[in-house]
Order: C-alpha cells, then sequence, then structure tokens
C-alpha cells in the first residue's frame, strides 16, 4: 500500500513567504489579465517586466521512491517579486536515467483533486514504456490539498447542506438555492478571501511554466485529463513555443467554458442525464443482470429518489441518506462507463431496500468537502457569468426540466460539484485578475492530441471537437464508448497517447477507438482486467481521480 503524506486538512491558512495580504486591493479582472499578458509572453519584449523567479526545488525522499519538494511561486503574477505561495510536488524519478526523455507533468481532473496523491496513486498502473521514458511528475495546485488549500463552509455546514437538498426539489427551490449560494460565497470570503482572486487557470498555467523552468524542461510534456485538459489548453496558448507534446483527455471546450458558461453547463446537464438515460435503458432490456426496476427501472429510479427524500435511510455512521444522495453518488459512479452497470443497478436495488450498504447511499464526507470547495471556486473565477439573476433563474430551471432524471438536484442543491455552480458563481464577490480572457489558437506549438468519448457523462464529446478545432495545430482521438475519458479505459487510445508523448507520433486523422470493456453477465466483485470499477473508486473511497490499467 502506498503511504500518503497528509498536510493538516482543510486547513484556512494561506502559506505564504513574504509580507502578508491586506484584503482584496485589486485592479478590474479583464483589463488587468489582459495587461499582464502583453507584458509577459512569448512574442513581447521583456524590457518592462521583471520575470518571476524560478523556484529551487529541494528534493527530498517521501517514501515508495518517490521525491517531494516545495516550491515558491508568486500569488499575484501581477506583482512577480511579491508574496509567495508555496505549491507541493512529487516526482518518481524514471529508473535508467540515461533513456529518459524529460520530464511528464500529470494533471488529474476537478478542479480540486490533488494532483500529488494523483502521480502517487496511479503512478504504478501506468504504463510501463512511459515509466521509463520520463520522470513523472505531478503537483497540487494553488488553492488544493498541501498547496493552501481553500475552504468556504466547514464540515458541519457542508454537512448540513447536502443533509438537506433534495432529490426531487420542489417548485419553489430556486429562492432557498440562491440563498445557500450566498451564504457559501460569504463563508468563501471570510475563511479564505486572501487567496480567492489568485486560484484561476492563467495563473495555474503560469505556476506550470516556473515549474517546467525548475525542472530543467525546455519545454513541456504534459498529460491531463478533464478538467487538466483545461489547465493544459490554457497553458498551450499562453506558452505555445514551450510545448513538447500535450494530452488534453476528456477536453473541455475553453471557449464556452470561459465566456458561454451556461451554455457550457447546459451541455453538462445533457450530457449527465443522457448517460443515465442510456444505462436505465440497458437496465430495462437486461432486467436478469441489472435487477433493479422489476421492468421498469426509470420509473423505479423516479419513485426511489422521492421515497428517500421523505423518509432517509440512516447511515452506518448516523448519518441520512437521500434522493440528494442517491444523485451526487450517480453523477461520478457512472463516468465508469459500462463496466460499472451491473454494479449500479445491484446499489440501486440496495437502495430501493433501504440497505445502507449500498454505495448510492454514502453522503458526502469531509473527504468530498475538500474536493468540492476548490471545484466551486476555481470555476467562480475562472467563469464569465453574466451577474442578472433573472437570467441565472431561467437557466437553473431550464436545466432541471431538460435533464429530468439527475438534472432537478443538482440545479438546486447546494454549491458542490460542476453543475451547481451558477448560483454562487453569478454572486460571487471577489475579483478575477487569474481569470485567462484570451485566445485559445496556441498559435504556433507543436501538435496536441485531444481525446474525446462519445457518451462521457462529464466533458461532453462535443466538446473535445470544438477543442480541436479552436487549436491551431491539433489531432482527435475518438473514443465510442460510455464514461468519462480515454486514457485507461482503451488501449486503442492508450497506446495513441503513449505514441504521441514518448515518439511525438501523431495519431492519423479521424483515429477511432471502439474497444470499451463491455457490461459484465453479473455483478462484478472487483474490477475486470484493464477497468476500474466505481464503486470501490468514488462510491466508497469519495472523489478519487484515477486512471484505469490497461494491460
Amino acid at each position: 500500500m502506498t503511504t500518503h503524506h497528509h498536510a493538516p486538512r482543510r486547513s484556512a491558512r494561506l502559506r505564504i513567504v513574504g509580507a502578508a495580504l491586506t484584503a482584496l486591493v485589486l485592479a478590474g479582472t479583464g483589463t488587468a489579465t489582459q495587461a499582464m499578458a502583453a507584458q509577459n509572453t512569448e512574442q513581447q519584449p521583456q524590457s518592462a517586466y521583471t520575470p518571476p523567479p524560478v523556484p529551487t526545488l529541494a528534493w527530498s525522499d517521501c517514501q515508495g521512491g518517490f521525491e517531494c519538494a516545495n516550491a515558491d511561486v508568486p500569488l499575484d503574477y501581477r506583482q512577480p517579486q511579491g508574496t509567495k505561495i508555496t505549491l507541493a510536488v512529487v516526482r518518481k524519478k524514471a529508473a535508467d536515467q540515461t533513456k529518459r526523455k524529460g520530464t511528464l507533468f500529470m494533471q488529474p481532473g476537478g478542479p480540486g483533486n490533488s494532483g500529488v496523491d494523483y502521480v502517487r496513486n496511479n503512478y504504478a498502473g501506468l504504463p510501463a514504456k512511459l515509466r521509463e521514458s520520463f520522470d513523472v511528475f505531478g503537483y497540487d495546485v494553488r488553492g488544493v490539498g498541501r498547496s493552501s488549500a481553500l475552504t468556504c463552509f466547514d464540515d458541519a455546514r457542508y454537512t448540513k447542506a447536502v443533509t438537506d437538498a433534495k432529490g426531487v426539489p420542489g417548485p419553489d427551490a430556486f429562492g432557498p438555492a440562491l440563498s445557500e449560494a450566498a451564504e457559501f460565497d460569504a463563508a468563501c470570503q471570510t475563511n479564505s478571501g486572501a487567496l480567492l482572486p489568485y486560484v484561476g487557470t492563467e495563473y495555474v498555467a503560469r505556476d506550470i511554466d516556473l515549474l517546467r523552468q525548475a525542472l530543467g524542461e525546455e519545454q513541456l510534456t504534459y498529460y491531463g485529463r478533464s478538467f487538466g485538459s483545461y489547465i493544459g489548453t490554457v497553458y498551450a496558448a499562453m506558452f505555445p513555443k514551450r510545448v513538447r507534446a500535450l494530452t488534453l483527455d476528456g477536453a473541455y471546450d475553453p471557449y464556452k467554458y470561459a465566456h458561454r458558461p451556461y451554455a457550457y453547463d447546459r451541455d453538462q446537464y445533457l450530457a449527465l442525464d443522457g448517460s443515465m438515460s442510456r444505462f436505465l435503458d440497458w437496465c430495462a432490456s437486461d432486467q436478469p443482470v441489472c435487477g433493479f426496476g422489476d421492468g421498469d427501472p426509470r420509473g423505479a429510479f423516479e419513485q426511489l429518489k422521492k421515497d428517500l427524500d421523505a423518509n432517509p435511510v440512516t447511515t452506518a455512521s448516523g448519518g441520512k441518506a437521500n434522493g440528494y444522495t442517491l444523485v451526487y453518488r450517480l453523477m461520478f459512479n457512472i463516468n465508469e462507463g459500462k463496466v460499472i452497470w451491473p454494479s449500479l443497478g445491484a446499489a440501486l436495488k440496495k437502495a430501493q431496500a433501504r440497505d445502507n450498504t449500498s454505495f448510492l447511499l454514502r453522503p458526502p464526507s469531509p473527504a468530498s468537502f475538500d474536493f468540492l470547495g476548490p471545484n466551486v471556486v476555481v470555476e467562480c473565477v475562472d467563469k464569465d457569468y453574466p451577474k442578472s439573476l433573472h437570467k441565472l433563474e431561467w437557466n437553473v430551471e431550464s436545466n432541471a426540466a431538460a435533464a429530468p432524471l439527475l438534472g432537478p438536484a443538482m440545479a438546486f442543491g447546494p454549491p458542490t460539484y460542476d453543475h451547481q455552480h451558477a448560483t454562487a458563481c453569478v454572486q460571487w464577490p471577489a475579483e478575477t485578475p487569474s481569470r485567462y480572457d484570451g485566445s485559445f489558437r496556441a498559435k504556433g506549438s507543436a501538435p496536441i492530441l485531444v481525446l474525446g468519448t462519445t457518451g462521457d457523462p462529464d466533458t461532453p464529446y462535443q466538446h473535445a471537437v470544438a477543442l480541436s478545432h479552436q487549436l491551431d495545430n491539433a489531432a482527435l482521438v475518438t473514443f465510442e464508448a460510455e464514461g468519462h475519458t480515454a486514457f485507461g479505459r482503451s488501449a486503442c487510445a492508450t497506446d495513441a497517447v503513449i505514441d504521441y508523448l514518448v515518439d511525438l507520433k501523431v495519431p492519423a486523422r479521424g483515429t477511432t477507438c471502439a474497444d470499451e470493456t463491455q457490461p459484465p453477465s453479473s455483478t462484478p466483485k472487483t474490477a475486470p482486467p484493464g477497468t476500474t470499477l466505481g464503486e470501490l473508486r468514488n462510491g466508497v473511497n469519495e472523489r478519487v481521480d484515477a486512471l484505469g490499467t490497461v494491460k
């Protein structure tokens, strides 16, 4: 078992080197970002700009063959010589350093997942060719994990929020949702106000470029999944000539994400409900294996949400699991694709029987909250929501109606995962100088590899297509499958990634993979070979970001 180093959980203290911060003394959002970008790009002369110092990495052993270090980077890149924030980093070096091609940056999804844990948890499952060719590197981005983790609601308040939420909200749910989101925003300001403006993805990309230099790499080799694909996209846009190889898996449409957030949200609602609908259709067609619904799984699911709302199940720890709990767990576990479908059927049947051992009846816990708080905050900094409450109400109610299976619980729930951010972000109190506001073309970059999964419930396939068109030099690999992301779930896609990262071999135009593991003939107790099982990964271990291991 890998031993992990954990910083004190949910610390609201900002680890700062240098002068203390004074509240929110900030310039305007877009103007400040654009002015700095004009000063600090590869194309512009640097005479008027003093670049930030490259951090020094003092590596030390941190068990399991990994080395850990801290990197001091500017808190605010408009003041590159000023206050610093400390980032936690980890690497595992290639065994034969004479054969290594460089350093592979591994960036997890989120926002909110620990890059340190991502590397430690997934290193052993990486294809041997990647482990032999690269030192594998990860880090906790600013505001996450060991890198000055931000806090909004405390554990007790978050627990109350998710316990009070409903799987089937009533007709007057918008007002309470708006009020709770305002309370969440105020808690962010109170507990992490000094950090909030500086966690946007432009600053994250600048951090990566400093880390690249600290590691002695002339160019960046990178794999990013889900939100990690957006981080990689912004890096390429800002530093196109510094790209050696970027793999963007489960890719975002960056323009929609940053500039048309309501359109981005709608796509996510429809993708998630589409995946749930296809699962229920399979359940109806293969009742012996699914085992849920007595011939009408869709009707049974709607009734189950109502029943759990009316009469929550008491968990083993004394908490309460209701219809919202069910929806929340399905939202993450359905990411596993068809291999998880029999397990979802069995878990729904247990929930119907009020059996609290069902992994779909595990309410979000403090381990989840450490992920969910930053998830909301980063997107509120990155996404430019209109400030109209009327427009907000129309969009929230419209999304709930368009995605009736899981959408209403998400639309009117407390600020947690992607679908529930609009109510908080429209009322967001902090300035956003770290928001990226530029072009996503990455003009002049090396070829960039984009992967999209046709039935992805989290990052819709059309977003990967859109990104491949927005980038000046991109190749798209399509994985015809259910579930989130492709690397580690498809041997075909995994081989394409390996060939690209190691040998810079770009897949042929129109490359399509169709090797998803199909539903088992019975509920598996352990993950089938070459896959992961969501019950183990997301149901028990919270929102852990893990790769499959394709042999």
